[in-house]
């Protein structure tokens, strides 16, 4: 099915055939308790691609699976500081939930640009993964998928925000290496792209509160930062998955 629907998915499936922690995340007792797993495993799964020794040094450089035909490799991200920064910026409950996982918490919070950059690729791909299968989903595993992708896009951008206006030196050194300016704004792309597709399958693969999150990431000061980082314009209009230069 991933062939017809979702050929990156397949690849990257075979990609990671061999994990040996496959079977941990994906339910084989029925066929729709197979693809409501596919999130997880898919997630897990981009994870395992993205920070196998052989592509990323933690801190230094990371890799990231775009597609079955591109993945980011080699890409700088000169440390950082602690991600638990952006919360001053964070002024409602939306992601309450992934903020006390991802930020509050004693150990993740002090992940840098590589946790939030490994956690915002995994969590959208996992996207994709139960769009295509949507209509084989009957319970609730899949249900915050579009939440994730939203979040995760958020504490991209707050993170450049506060890298602008706190830490001046890294926002130099980080808005310096096109090969993250890149990966930045694909990722902004693939974001906007995939909840759009996902959309119309609200409460299958998304709560009620991803369009709100999405509205949040599509502030001026959002998409401000966004622009200066990248050095593009992005398109506000029904084709959000576009730059408008």
């Amino acid at each position: 099915m991933y062939q017809r629907r979702w050929p990156s998915g397949e690849k990257l499936a075979i990609a990671q055939a061999k994990d040996k922690y496959w079977d941990q995340f994906v339910n084989k007792r029925s066929f729709e308790g197979f693809a409501e797993s596919m999130m997880v495993a898919i997630h897990e799964e981009t994870h395992m691609w993205d920070l196998d020794p052989s592509r990323t040094t933690w801190d230094v450089s990371i890799a990231a699976w775009i597609n079955g035909s591109q993945q980011a490799t080699q890409v700088p991200v000169h440390g950082g500081f602690p991600r638990k920064e952006i919360l001053p910026l964070i002024k409602d409950r939306l992601t309450a939930s992934m903020d006390n996982t991802y930020l509050r918490d004693a150990t993740q919070g002090t992940y840098r640009l590589q946790g939030v950059l490994a956690e915002q690729n995994a969590g959208l791909t996992g996207l994709p993964a139960v769009t295509v299968v949507h209509e084989y989903i009957k319970g609730v595993g899949a249900s915050n998928a579009r939440d994730i992708a939203a979040t995760n896009l958020r504490y991209l951008l707050l993170y450049l925000r506060v890298a602008k206006t706190k830490h001046p030196e890294y926002w130099a050194r980080i808005k310096a290496e096109p090969k993250l300016r890149e990966l930045v704004l694909t990722q902004f792309l693939r974001t906007a792209y995939w909840l759009e597709k996902s959309a119309p399958y609200t409460g299958v693969v998304g709560g009620p509160d991803a369009d709100k999150i999405t509205a949040t990431n599509y502030a001026p000061e959002n998409i401000a930062i966004l622009e200066e980082f990248t050095g593009r314009t992005v398109r506000k209009d029904a084709q959000k998955h576009c730059t408008a230069d």
